[in-house]
């Protein structure tokens, strides 16, 4: 194992951490995608392409188990870099395949692409603030079958999940937004998905 790589990478999901702790103690962490913290994700997901370049996925083998869920991060905070996600999902989907990293990392990135692209995600891991104010799910593909598709990538099942989810973000003092916002959001959200090529 690399010692020296697995502290880079921890270090880089470390500082995207507190950066997005004064950013929410501000507020602005809720209106829209930060410009400060975006350039920090694409500096970070610079930084691991060219690691991926150099010497493959950093999996458990390079390291550590820490590390690579460190390199999973940055990719799941890359979102405005949508053929960078892609192209490390198939990494990722052939590091997994070997054992080198869990199923549920492929199983949080296909989710996170899917909602990102429009599409319904399949195995129920992406999650926004719905009509009633809570945080849900977002649609999923063939729902009646998603807790077989959970277990299969070692993922708690769907409700357990949601409770979790929604107890972290009351921890973590996210709110929905107003009624009067909701729809405008949306649409926010969507042209930026277009404007960033997520969407056609």
């Amino acid at each position: 194992m690399d010692q020296s790589l697995r502290q880079r990478l921890i270090g880089m999901v470390e500082d995207s951490r507190r950066l997005r702790a004064v950013l929410a103690a501000d507020g602005s962490l809720f209106q829209g995608y930060n410009e400060q913290l975006r350039n920090l994700h694409n500096s970070h997901a610079k930084a691991l392409a060219d690691i991926v370049d150099a010497q493959g996925w950093p999996g458990k083998s390079k390291a550590g188990e820490d590390g690579a869920a460190a390199a999973w991060m940055i990719v799941q905070q890359a979102i405005g870099l949508p053929r960078f996600m892609r192209a490390c999902l198939e990494v990722l989907e052939a590091a997994a395949a070997k054992g080198d990293v869990p199923r549920w990392q492929v199983a949080l990135l296909t989710d996170r692409i899917c909602w990102l692209e429009g599409r319904p995600q399949v195995y129920g891991t992406q999650f926004d603030w719905d009509d009633k104010g809570e945080l849900s799910p977002v649609p999923i593909a063939d729902e009646a079958t998603v807790e077989a598709r959970r277990a299969l990538c070692d993922l708690i099942p769907l409700a357990e999940g949601i409770r979790q989810r929604r107890a972290e973000a009351q921890q973590n003092g996210e709110t929905p937004p107003p009624p009067a916002e909701a729809a405008s959001r949306r649409r926010d959200f969507d042209d930026w998905a277009k404007a960033i090529g997520w969407r056609s």
